[in-house]
């Protein structure tokens, strides 16, 4: 599959020889032209097909990522910031040539701060790995994408995930940065002050930024404690439609629930089999409860009354840490699960975004449409902030069901901006949605876009061909 066609025509800036010349001198075996770690690096969960890097550099401290993108400003040449490589809108994709530059090796943690909850990490830190070193602690850092991604990566995507619903997205969470401008100058924006009124909000230019303007090193976020008590629970519907406007009852009563997650039959019989679970295979919401043992007795019972109203059925509860374990793990595999449910597949993944009282009216009528399609396809979801995932399973050789994976896609988008809500929840813009974003926000908004791109990247090297074209 090849990337849009408005990428197609553009030449990739090839990386001059001095340049690499220079690389290897400084970087030695952590600059490599391998084939098989370019392509690598040259490969995401999008289903675009694009031609990779021509080369690797594995930074280990904030100035040398200062140093690789000083020389790539120098010569001109595109340089892509690389986590862990999860990215489902080909935002790691280089469509105009050049290098990746992994940060993974950048995974230490600088400064816990547990008596004002913040910490400071290195942009290659995961967030299991955070959440194992504070876990002795009392802490934990919510935000749960699924994959286990670097905290670079989630800020630069704004990522948010299962938690959102009650502790908010990294937009919330991310207090200051430490971040590399295209020019090679290090700069920190923000403090562990957990409100500022200095001057431009930096902070939250970067977050969301998709590596278009820096490479974000260093992340300072807040911390949560460990709640008192956790319950989790399972519930089954007749339909989606039950579960989502269950899920409305929950959010519009003002139960702080901390987890609502929505499977539809594909997602829980994908799930089955891949991790042996005999959850009933019919939609269902996955659900956690955080709180002292009162309150969270005290919302696990309004949740099931409100569940019963609407035809909820099979309720089970995980109160252990490992029956909770094994069904969150089995929810963060569901897209790999789904994946098997056709073998040679891939997905076209759209989320959205809409406000709770609008979510019903988005999947219901997305679901219709792919129905009718014939396509096949599993929905998952994060239904507590009104965010939902539609996977799309299309067999990469044969062009047409691509085609009309798109088509659905981009109706199911237009209905979400239509109910004013937007055409990326979580997963971003990337190359995949750049006409919706277009939609979305107006040629307007697109235009001040391109002049703070223009300003701060005047060369154009930081992640090209992202989020908008720049003419």
């Amino acid at each position: 599959m090849n990337a849009p066609r408005e990428f197609s025509g553009i030449a990739p800036r090839p990386v001059p020889a001095a340049m690499l010349e220079a690389l290897l001198e400084r970087f030695g075996s952590r600059c490599t032209t391998a084939l098989a770690v370019r392509e690598q690096h040259g490969r995401d969960e999008s289903p675009f097909d694009v031609a990779p890097p021509e080369a690797v550099v594995f930074a280990e401290t904030n100035e040398e990522v200062a140093e690789v993108l000083a020389l790539a400003d120098e010569h001109r040449v595109p340089v892509i910031p690389y986590g862990a490589g999860t990215s489902l809108e080909g935002h790691l994709l280089a469509v105009q040539g050049g290098i990746s530059l992994d940060l993974s090796r950048m995974n230490r943690i600088l400064q816990i701060h547990a008596e004002d909850l913040t910490v400071t990490v290195q942009a290659g830190v995961t967030r299991n790995q955070l959440n194992a070193e504070l876990r002795h602690l009392g802490l934990f850092f919510p935000i749960d994408p699924g994959a286990d991604a670097t905290l670079g990566g989630m800020s630069a995507t704004r990522a948010s995930g299962t938690n959102a619903v009650r502790y908010g997205t990294m937009r919330e969470n991310v207090l200051g940065l430490t971040v590399a401008t295209p020019h090679g100058r290090l700069i920190r924006t923000g403090s562990r002050a957990r409100k500022s009124s200095a001057g431009y909000d930096l902070t939250r230019l970067y977050v969301g930024s998709e590596g278009t303007l820096g490479a974000i090193c260093e992340v300072t976020l807040r911390l949560y404690p460990l709640p008192e008590a956790v319950s989790a629970a399972v519930c089954s519907f007749p339909t989606i439609d039950a579960a989502v406007r269950t899920t409305i009852a929950i959010i519009q009563m003002g139960v702080p629930i901390a987890r609502c997650e929505l499977l539809d039959a594909h997602a829980v019989r994908a799930v089955n089999r891949h991790d042996k679970l005999t959850l009933t295979e019919s939609p269902m919401l996955l659900m956690e409860f955080h709180g002292s043992t009162a309150s969270v007795q005290e919302q696990a019972a309004t949740v099931q009354d409100l569940a019963s109203e609407m035809g909820g059925t099979d309720f089970q509860w995980a109160t252990t840490p490992e029956e909770r374990t094994r069904l969150w793990t089995a929810r963060h595999h569901a897209y790999l699960s789904a994946l098997q449910m056709r073998p040679g597949c891939r997905s076209v993944t759209t989320d959205t975004c809409v406000p709770i009282s609008r979510l019903a009216e988005s999947i219901n009528e997305s679901v219709l449409e792919v129905e009718a399609s014939g396509l096949p396809y599993f929905i998952v979801g994060h239904v507590g902030d009104g965010n939902f995932h539609l996977g799309y399973l299309i067999d990469p050789a044969q062009p047409q069901e691509r085609e009309l994976a798109e088509r659905l896609s981009a109706q199911m988008v237009a209905r979400a901006i239509r109910l004013e809500g937007t055409c990326t929840g979580e997963h971003g813009i990337g190359l995949h949605k750049q006409d919706f974003l277009l939609e979305e926000a107006g040629a307007g908004t697109i235009d001040q876009m391109r002049v703070l791109k223009s300003a701060l990247d005047p060369h154009n090297i930081m992640n090209p061909g992202k989020i908008f074209p720049l003419r």
